[in-house]
């Protein structure tokens, strides 16, 4: 089993830059596909970001593709999301997630085994 914690939320201004980080503990971190969800008030969870056990591969939305940056740090046991040029739709709780089956970066939550408790992004115009 692996335990994530994220950090780095917060409220921004428009246009402004944000970096989260996923502290992961328990099992090896290289062993899991890592990716960031978000979910806005009212809405379902979507997927934002994802990236495969050594982080040489990524995957994004569309919404945030060009502005927003996976990474994986094997070494430190952390994931992160930059975010940039960000907007008042990007205002959501963010989550970190893994699994450690497949051999592809999943979109679909349902197929992340953990998951963080979740951090809070609120961009204001």
């Amino acid at each position: 089993q692996v335990q994530l914690v994220e950090s780095g939320g917060g409220l921004v201004q428009a246009g402004g830059s944000l970096r989260l980080s996923c502290t992961a503990s328990g099992r090896t971190f290289s062993s899991y596909f890592m990716a960031w969800f978000r979910q806005a008030p009212g809405k379902e969870r979507e997927f934002v970001a994802g990236t495969t056990r050594s982080g040489s591969t990524t995957d994004y939305a569309a919404s945030v593709k060009g502005r927003f940056t996976i990474s994986k740090d094997n070494a430190k046991s952390t994931g992160y999301l930059q975010m940039n040029n960000l907007t008042s739709e990007d205002t959501a709780v963010y989550f970190c997630a893994a699994h450690g089956r497949g051999l592809a970066i999943a979109t679909d939550a349902g197929r992340y085994e953990y998951w963080g408790q979740g951090t809070q992004v609120t961009v204001s115009s």
